[in-house]
């Protein structure tokens, strides 16, 4: 009956198209819906039944419906519906989001090398790659594009304009532009291959000769990119005193290149990780394969409740194996393994077979897909279902909920105020209109925003009418209406005047009470139009309690050693 009820909804939205797109998408549909809904009791004869059904109701659809059906609408909304009802990684990906997909998972696109943002009706610059077709052709972050190939972009999305910017290799596109001084200007720009690097970021840091490296997704070769990035930087003075990977907001990526990242730091032939899944073939345990790069250098590992899969897997062995020191906060628990199917047609079905297991045995998955509640939603693991498991040293992990870190840290909490500067941009917009009114200052990854340049924002806030609602305003607000709605308000009046009165008043010091975490956001927005990515990173780590903690760490080897092997 359910099921019944999720087609007739789907079926209300498709026109006609040919008999060949929905015989195809039919197909897929079903065996998904089979797999599914089919009981192991008589599954053959379930099968055969939904299929006929399906079939039989698609023709007659087809002949009688009213209006024009689209097929191809009509299994997408379908399928999409299906597998919610699984788990948010399993996926059916059409030939039309297969470069997005690939984009994802390899870091390569066909393009310009620029995101851009939607502000309001406008679509700008939201940040360039270095090195890219846009850089060289003289965009700026902050330019207005107001037309590709002659398209007015009004009323187009960011993902619509993505498309018109993506193309292949050594075609050109014509950007109609806006530049932050007003200038306006036709670029005509020649696609290339954008490559875009999961390591950002990797330098010297730190008193003594410690490297940090950035890793933001597990892409092709990254294991290896990483391996030279160390290489390189232990070639400047020789030798290394330690080493931090920041995993922090990494979503994961390709399983063998967590297998190979952990390879560089722990002896070959060592277990990684183990994979459990119906299929027998997915029962499978990863070891190492090569000599490492170097077991005895000091590692910290910095992750957050952003680092999921393979960067769990990196973080849970080599604290499993009590090889490195885990940062910051606990990960997000994502511990299934995905697969991707081909289906016919360039489309592809994404989805989870196996759950990933590190070396002490734990699962760190942290929400509990498989018993869903009667109204569909999900919950994560019980903590009386969590294990406790034990790393080499006889120290204690637990399954079920990420990976705890060895010291934990909070994640900075910005002010109402703060965050409301974010939501509307107000430092993206100054810094376009300060920057173009000092146009010769030197910037570099140690430019600081002093207190004239707050002043300077201060003002410029202030003529733009920058306003916004704190918490308590909002409540005193629906306390307002609430009580308009009862009629009893009138007798409140004076003291709830008197208490918005006082939070106005309260909100004029927003800038000294708040004055380093805009200081902080000034310089990452100034420093971001020169030094792009890297010097962002390298002016962010300078005050960061998880980079400065790991720092701590690897000065002091002593500190590393009393937490990997505590005496017993």
């Amino acid at each position: 009956m359910k099921d019944s009820l999720i087609m007739k909804k789907l079926f209300a939205k498709l026109s006609i198209q040919s008999k060949k797109s929905f015989v195809a998408g039919l197909v897929v549909a079903t065996l998904l819906l089979l797999f599914i809904n089919a009981k192991k009791v008589d599954s053959y004869f379930e099968f055969s039944k939904n299929l006929e059904i399906f079939t039989t109701l698609f023709k007659e659809l087809d002949t009688y419906y009213v209006d024009p059906i689209e097929p191809g609408e009509l299994v997408k909304t379908g399928i999409d519906e299906m597998l919610n009802k699984l788990d948010p990684y399993t996926n059916f990906i059409t030939e039309a989001d297969i470069e997005d997909y690939e984009f994802q998972t390899t870091g390569k696109y066909g393009g310009i090398g620029t995101t851009m943002r939607k502000m309001g009706d406008k679509i700008v610059v939201g940040e360039l790659y270095e090195g890219t077709p846009a850089t060289k052709a003289g965009l700026k972050v902050g330019d207005e594009v107001m037309k590709i190939d002659q398209q007015e972009l009004n009323g187009k999305s960011i993902d619509d304009v993505s498309l018109l910017l993506r193309g292949a290799p050594n075609t050109k596109v014509t950007l109609f532009v806006k530049h932050t001084n007003t200038k306006t200007e036709n670029i005509t720009i020649t696609r290339e291959t954008i490559n875009v690097s999961s390591i950002p970021c990797a330098a010297l840091v730190g008193k003594n000769n410690t490297a940090y490296v950035k890793l933001t997704q597990f892409t092709p070769n990254c294991s290896r990119q990483l391996k030279q990035q160390l290489d390189s930087l232990k070639g400047v003075k020789g030798n290394l005193d330690g080493i931090i990977i920041d995993l922090r907001n990494n979503p994961g990526g390709l399983l063998d290149e967590a297998v190979q990242i952990c390879n560089l730091f722990i002896p070959k032939d060592e277990l990684v990780v183990s994979t459990h899944g119906k299929m027998k073939d997915w029962d499978k345990d990863f070891k190492t394969l090569e000599e490492p790069w170097n077991t005895e250098v000091p590692l910290t590992i910095l992750i957050n409740e952003n680092a999921a899969s393979a960067s769990e897997i990196v973080s849970g062995t080599l604290q499993d194996l009590d090889r490195a020191v885990i940062i910051g906060e606990r990960s997000f628990g994502k511990g299934l393994v995905q697969t991707t199917r081909p289906l016919g047609y360039n489309a592809r079905l994404k989805l989870t077979t196996a759950k990933y297991y590190t070396p002490s045995g734990r699962c760190i998955q942290a929400i509990d897909y498989t018993h869903r509640k009667k109204d569909g939603s999900v919950g994560k693991i019980a903590d009386s279902l969590k294990q406790v498991f034990y790393t080499k040293a006889g120290r204690k992990v637990w399954s079920g909920g990420g990976i705890n870190p060895d010291i934990s840290f909070k994640n900075e909490t910005y002010t109402p105020f703060v965050i409301a500067l974010y939501k509307q941009d107000q430092f993206f917009y100054f810094v376009n209109d300060w920057l173009n009114k000092n146009p010769n200052t030197p910037i570099n990854s140690d430019f600081q925003a002093n207190d004239a340049l707050v002043n300077d924002f201060s003002k410029w806030l202030d003529v733009h009418h920058f306003n916004y609602q704190t918490p308590a305003e909002e409540q005193l607000d629906s306390i307002k209406t609430m009580c308009t709605k009862e009629h009893s308000f009138e007798p409140l009046k004076t003291e709830w005047q008197a208490l918005l009165n006082k939070l106005s008043v309260a909100k004029k010091n927003d800038i000294s009470n708040n004055k380093e975490m805009i200081q902080n956001a000034l310089a990452y927005e100034v420093i971001g139009r020169f030094t792009y990515t890297k010097g962002k990173i390298l002016h962010a780590i300078k005050k960061d309690k998880d980079v400065l903690k790991a720092l701590e760490l690897i000065e002091q080897p002593a500190l590393i050693t009393s937490i990997l092997h505590p005496k017993k």
